[in-house]
């Protein structure tokens, strides 16, 4: 019994994805039954009213609930049977959970004018929480929408790591150029641009190119390295990039994992930096306070990039995630989890 429980909310999320009109039908009805119970006996016409439904769509699912024996339909009105609790019981925590999900991504699409949101279960801030979720939805969604992109450009980090082994080969993959968002060397090669960049196409047995920049360039050496034949390459494909998949970080993490110097903790503490993202850390209104010196993907890139896929989550990225939001391309598919989710629009209500 204990894994039918487990397993429920997958299900119903993996019959979302494979057949959306389903679950929009089970919606529609769970709403109608759940009306009649709590205001039955109640006739069409008020149904129809307090559900947004039109007399005959109301007609047509009430006859359904009907017919499965879920309602009762007299003169007086329609009311639930004892069958009809019985599933509304057995549907309540699945659907309700997808009613505050959807709640929460559309107040969030709506606040800052994005393309779409898609929210995942869990908080991969807790304890043994991993991003995998995320992954496996960045994964999806990407597929979904590539279409005919062929040059995709990817940041690092742990979150965009987690992608590629939930990536199918979809249409037209092996056509696929597969960049680094930024150049860049660090301590940790796994969670590279470069390397993500690398397993991205081996997944879709696509191309890529890396792109090595040492961070510790000084501003002359920097405008050297942008005359090498690699750099100036790598320049061209960002003016042609079709989409960018990135993930957001909370500012002060990012700083201590880059090993920023004295100087620039108290510059982005002193100017509020709350989150980063390809390079650039935002403040709380999405104002960018400070960035790398590097070769990648600009802000002014952004309003020419078709699709960009913004993937974190976490509760605790809360902050980061809102700060990026307030700046981010009408274009943008924000892709997270319930507990960054929940907290957004908890810091949205706060700053009214």
């Amino acid at each position: 019994m204990k894994g039918g429980i487990h397993l429920r909310p997958v299900i119903v999320e993996a019959q979302e994805k494979l057949v959306p009109e389903m679950m929009a039908a089970l919606q529609q009805r769970y709403l109608v039954l759940k009306l009649i119970k709590t205001s039955g006996p109640i006739g069409r016409r008020p149904l129809a009213e307090t559900a947004g439904l039109t007399e005959r769509e109301t007609r047509s699912v009430m006859e359904a609930l009907r017919d499965q024996h879920l309602i009762l339909v007299a003169k007086e009105g329609a009311r639930v049977t004892s069958e009809g609790e019985r599933v509304l019981y057995q549907l309540e925590p699945l659907i309700e959970l997808q009613y505050e999900r959807n709640s929460l991504a559309k107040r969030i699409r709506q606040q800052f004018g994005i393309k779409d949101v898609h929210i995942v279960k869990g908080d991969s801030s807790e304890t043994g929480a991993s991003n995998e979720l995320l992954g496996a939805e960045a994964a999806s969604v990407f597929a979904g929408r590539i279409g005919s992109g062929r040059i995709v450009a990817v940041t690092g980090g742990s979150t965009m790591a987690a992608i590629p082994k939930h990536l199918s080969c979809y249409p037209g993959a092996e056509n696929t150029l597969f960049i680094p968002a930024r150049g860049g060397v660090g301590e940790d090669i796994g969670l590279q641009a470069n390397v993500i960049a690398a397993t991205f196409a081996q997944t879709c047995n696509a191309s890529y190119k890396s792109l090595y920049y040492p961070e510790s360039l000084s501003e002359a050496a920097h405008a050297v390295f942008l005359k090498e034949p690699s750099a100036r390459k790598m320049l061209e494909l960002y003016e042609t990039t079709d989409c960018l998949m990135h993930g957001i970080g909370d500012a002060k993490r990012m700083a201590i994992m880059r090993e920023s110097d004295d100087d620039e903790r108290r510059l982005l503490a002193s100017n509020g930096a709350k989150g980063e993202a390809f390079g650039y850390y935002f403040n709380r209104d999405g104002d960018i306070v400070h960035r790398l010196r590097t070769v990648g993907i600009q802000t002014e890139h952004l309003d020419r990039i078709p699709l960009i896929l913004a993937v974190a989550g976490g509760s605790e990225k809360s902050e980061a995630i809102l700060s990026y939001l307030h700046a981010a391309a009408k274009q943008t598919v924000l892709i997270t989890d319930e507990g960054a989710a929940r907290e957004i629009v908890n810091l949205m209500n706060e700053n009214g």
